[in-house]
């Protein structure tokens, strides 16, 4: 991308930059960042309404602390391609989310200003508090800045961290972005005034100054903390984070840089922790993601000047849609089915149900673990709780899926999307752990279904059950096998043979696939001449048919889109060595590291799991010679 446009912009290589320039020059950088970050994310795809929304404020921070000593942490991480930009990334940004090219998230490993890697909500307060008392504990005199959004602020890990830092008295910072509002009356130019008044050394020491004198006349004193109440009573909204021993200063506009910079020099020379409000608004600066931030939250390649433009024809209906079909079909035969999400309607395709089922829909927001635990206490009154979430969001609620609900036995369905890997997104949200964490819990049972027709016949037979059953599937669309009109279920722990090897190859083997990796091993199959089970279970396994094939064949090969250790190939090695038998055995799937984001195809063949890797492994095990 041309800098030619970007006079400011290109003269700031890192924060220290920044510090140089005057305000009036930060207000034209603050332009030029906007429609830099619009345009590149135009071009490579990626999050854009929370980046537009974070432009100023990104200003401010590095402005004002001295990064990367002062530790800045950002909740998600999404909403930091400014942060990216304005610390030494400007010319990568043309690779951002592709593989060997930038993340779209902070990693420690990209650049030291990325203090804490991040991708899940609500992490921030707790890193940021111990990177504060660990510089207590050192010696070190730095600050230590925790940048979380209004949504996140909904999981309980963000307010177990807000009452440890309390008691703990830590020069800590929680800076609120409040993007799900607009900027009320009261955030104007008395409010700045007020706000950078309270933030202020004046303030802050006739506060303490006036406690030390009064404390000796309780009257007085508790006369003088009712007049505080009430003065800042006129200018915020609530007193609910002083309650947990922070200073509250807010709310300020979080797009108004004579606010910030002024308000943060001032909380920069506070002790103890601070809590600073500001609203800003998603999609700021380009007016069709105002308008609906929602769908410009994570676009793909788009001309800003026109806007997204749905594709002249449909796309592939994609798992996700088979889900939400399925929910709404489920729901109008089941009156006892209630959808639960933690946040995230519109990626686990519930928008649907929600406008027809209103009152059997329920988002908690971003609360795994609630959202869990909920279902299991909605399913002991005879409800019959789905629980959309990604695989990677599940992990979140581990000990409430053991505890509340398998110890219980309770039937929870778990709709697992983004199973296996998400491409751009990367090591963060690739779903590769779910059979490895879900198979080893007594009364749970897995289904791995390997096309859109077996999704919705998997999701119905989950349903019918009388225990908890997870059914794991992957973004995108898979082999585009129409799904039935019908809530049809699919024999439960049964797999089924797919091709039928005919001899011609030196050695019998089988491929025992898992998922939607079936398909390339079925190509692999013809290519080897092998016989091809879809297995459709991870738990139960289908021990029936392995003992067949084993009887049957020279070698077993396992396939699955997730983690080897402990995944359903090792409940086909568990289950043979049971039963006494000894075979040749060669697992395929994602070995034991974390696979960092690029095109799911490319990432998927060079893990050897396209039709091409899976038969040169095979020809390599078992054939070479």
């Amino acid at each position: 991308m041309s800098t030619n446009s970007y006079p400011l912009l290109q003269t700031v290589n890192d924060p220290a930059d920044l510090r140089r320039l005057s305000r009036a020059e930060l207000k034209d950088l603050a332009a030029e960042l906007r429609d830099f970050v619009l345009h590149s994310v135009s071009q490579t795809g990626g999050h854009l309404s929370s980046n537009l929304g974070t432009v100023e404020l990104t200003i401010a921070l590095h402005t004002v602390f001295d990064t990367p000593r002062d530790r800045l942490v950002w909740d998600v991480g999404h909403q930091t391609y400014p942060h990216k930009i304005l610390t030494g990334r400007r010319d990568r940004m043309g690779t951002l989310r592709q593989m060997g090219g930038l993340s779209g998230f902070p990693q420690r490993a990209e650049s030291e200003y990325d203090t804490f890697g991040t991708a899940h909500s609500s992490t921030s307060i707790s890193a940021a508090l111990g990177m504060a008392l660990a510089a207590r504990q050192r010696g070190e005199d730095r600050h230590a800045i925790a940048i979380i959004g209004d949504g996140a602020m909904t999981a309980g890990m963000a307010f177990e961290a807000l009452n440890n830092a309390g008691v703990a008295d830590a020069n800590l910072l929680v800076v609120l972005n409040d993007n799900d509002m607009s900027i009320s009356p009261p955030v104007g130019a008395l409010n700045r005034y007020l706000a950078q008044l309270m933030s202020g050394q004046f303030y802050a020491k006739a506060r303490d100054v006036g406690k030390t004198v009064l404390k000796n006349a309780p009257p007085l004193l508790e006369l003088a903390k009712r007049l505080e109440q009430q003065a800042k009573g006129m200018v915020v909204p609530a007193t609910l984070f002083e309650k947990f021993g922070f200073n509250y200063i807010g709310p300020i506009d979080g797009h108004d840089l004579d606010s910030l910079i002024p308000t943060l020099e001032n909380i920069k020379g506070l002790k103890g922790p601070q809590f600073l409000h500001v609203v800003t608004k998603k999609g700021q600066g380009y007016k069709l993601a105002e308008a609906d931030p929602v769908a410009y939250h994570g676009p793909g390649k788009f001309d800003p000047s026109v806007g997204i433009v749905k594709p002249a024809t449909p796309p592939k209906q994609t798992f996700t849609h088979v889900f939400g079909q399925w929910l709404c079909d489920m729901a109008e035969r089941d009156e006892r089915l209630v959808g639960i999400t933690p946040a995230m309607r519109e990626g686990s395709g519930m928008v649907e149900f929600e406008r027809r089922f209103p009152g059997r829909y329920y988002d908690v927001g971003i609360a795994e673990q609630h959202a869990v635990t909920f279902a299991a206490g909605m399913a002991c009154e005879g409800v019959k709780p789905v629980v959309a979430i990604y695989s990677t969001f599940l992990q979140r609620g581990y000990d409430q899926l053991i505890h509340d609900v398998a110890l219980q036995n309770l039937p929870v369905v778990f709709a697992l999307d983004r199973a296996g890997l998400v491409g751009a997104d990367g090591a963060t949200h690739a779903g590769a752990y779910d059979i490895p964490f879900v198979r080893c819990i007594p009364n749970m049972s897995m289904a791995c279904p390997a096309d859109e027709r077996e999704c919705r016949q998997l999701l119905t037979t989950a349903f019918e059950q009388d225990h908890p059953v997870a059914v794991r599937y992957p973004r995108g669309s898979g082999a585009g096998v129409a799904p039935l009109a019908s809530l049809e279920g699919l024999p439960f722990g049964k797999g089924e043979v797919r091709r039928t090897a005919g001899g011609s190859a030196p050695r019998r083997i089988a491929i025992l696939a898992f998922g939607t990796l079936l398909y390339p091993a079925l190509q692999a199959g013809d290519a080897l001449d092998a016989t091809v089970a879809n297995m459709r279970w991870a738990k139960p396994l289908d021990t029936a048919l392995l003992q067949e094939l084993a009887a049957s064949h020279d070698a077993l090969v396992t396939v699955e889109e997730g983690a080897i250790m402990g995944g359903a190939g090792s409940a086909v090695g568990e289950a043979l060595a049971a039963a006494g038998i000894t075979l040749p055995l060669l697992h395929l799937g994602l070995p034991d590291v974390f696979i960092e984001h690029g095109d799911p195809a490319r990432l998927l063949a060079l893990q050897g799991l396209d039709a091409a890797g899976i038969e040169a492994s095979i020809r390599a095990r078992f054939l070479a010679g």
